[in-house]
């Protein structure tokens, strides 16, 4: 883990994600292409701020009866400890493993009351979610689907790698997520990424303004390009 500071990662939060996606094409051009979501997402409040935090992994299943028997809060008490230990804020990212993704909801008003109240700003899931008017306030979640059932739901591991609609996640990933989707932001580039927003929005700026200029037209445009190929 790198010294990052909780202004660090608010100063991200400022940016929605399509914009993070892009300051990466410069603060880590490696990364074009891979480490964000590629599906759409179902997104409780599409009205909520992005959210910046550190990745706690769990997979889960309900399409079927959980043949170990049947569990009780107490026997969570692991995976609370896990959900709440390390750096905060958090977020909760959920890989569902049964054939058919969103069978059962993982997310509802018990679980994203607990999860908030153990420091998560919210939960990203292939699978789904419910109880969409009694969930907890602010706690954002990006899901497969709604539905109305928890079937047999429940983590089978957690603290593992997981796999969220294209995007590959550890523990302690930083992530950023929004109504747009999700990505992750290595922690060695996210002081940087400011600076390349910065860079980006000044040379957007200069075909942004002539385009939305009275008496636009193709050589205007070619003169933009010349001026934002002088910006650095």
């Amino acid at each position: 883990m790198t010294d990052l500071t909780d202004d660090d990662l608010k100063a991200l939060a400022q940016w929605d994600t399509p914009t993070i996606c892009n300051a990466l094409e410069v603060a880590a051009p490696e990364r074009r292409g891979h480490g964000y979501t590629v599906v759409p997402f179902s997104c409780i409040d599409p009205t909520l701020p992005p959210m910046v935090g550190y990745a706690r992994t769990v997979k889960m299943r309900a399409g079927s009866p959980d043949l170990s028997g049947p569990k009780t809060m107490a026997d969570r008490i692991p995976y609370f400890e896990y959900i709440a230990g390390g750096p905060q804020p958090s977020i909760i990212v959920v890989e569902d493993l049964d054939p058919r993704p969103g069978t059962g909801a993982y997310w509802g008003e018990v679980q994203t009351t607990v999860h908030k109240g153990l420091g998560a700003l919210g939960a990203i899931t292939n699978g789904s979610y419910r109880d969409v008017d009694d969930s907890a306030p602010g706690f954002q979640m990006l899901g497969g689907m709604v539905n109305p059932s928890h079937a047999w739901v429940r983590a089978v591991d957690f603290d593992c790698p997981v796999s969220i609609h294209g995007m590959q996640v550890v523990t302690g990933d930083i992530i950023h997520a929004d109504r747009h989707g999700a990505v992750v932001v290595p922690a060695d580039v996210v002081k940087a990424i400011p600076d390349a927003v910065a860079a980006i929005s000044r040379k957007e700026a200069v075909i942004l303004d002539a385009a939305r200029a009275d008496g636009f037209n193709i050589d205007k445009l070619k003169h933009a390009i010349g001026e934002q190929a002088e910006i650095h």
